[in-house]
């Protein structure tokens, strides 16, 4: 059974950090694209970063230079380092894995950015 479990997400001041991580199991991992995804209510899901198999990384405009991904294929997990946070970054965000045709989502982790 394939399970992607995001955790760290939580309430964070305008400017602070969290680091969200994404745990896997069920799948080989070292061939899976990695993403990070965030909805927030009312909008469309949107891709924050991912990573691919070959370890390149494709950031979002709105996180370039304030958030980092990596991954640990010894550990199936993908970390996401979040900096000067802002409240637009306020949302549900959801650990992504793709391998065509396999695609499989995460349960979630809300980040909230509040003063």
């Amino acid at each position: 059974q394939v399970q992607l479990v995001e955790s760290g997400g939580g309430v964070v001041r305008p400017g602070g950090s969290l680091e969200l991580s994404c745990a896997a199991s069920g799948i080989n991992f070292r061939v899976y694209d990695i993403g990070w995804y965030r909805q927030a209510p009312g909008k469309q899901r949107e891709l924050v970063v991912m990573i691919t198999a070959a370890g390149r990384r494709n950031y979002g405009d709105s996180v370039q230079g304030r958030f980092t991904i990596s991954r640990d294929n010894a550990k199936f997990t993908v970390t996401l380092q979040m900096n000067d946070l802002k409240p637009d970054d306020t949302a549900v965000y959801f650990c992504n894995a793709r391998w065509a045709p396999f695609n499989y989502w995460g349960q979630g982790t809300q980040v909230t950015v509040s003063s």
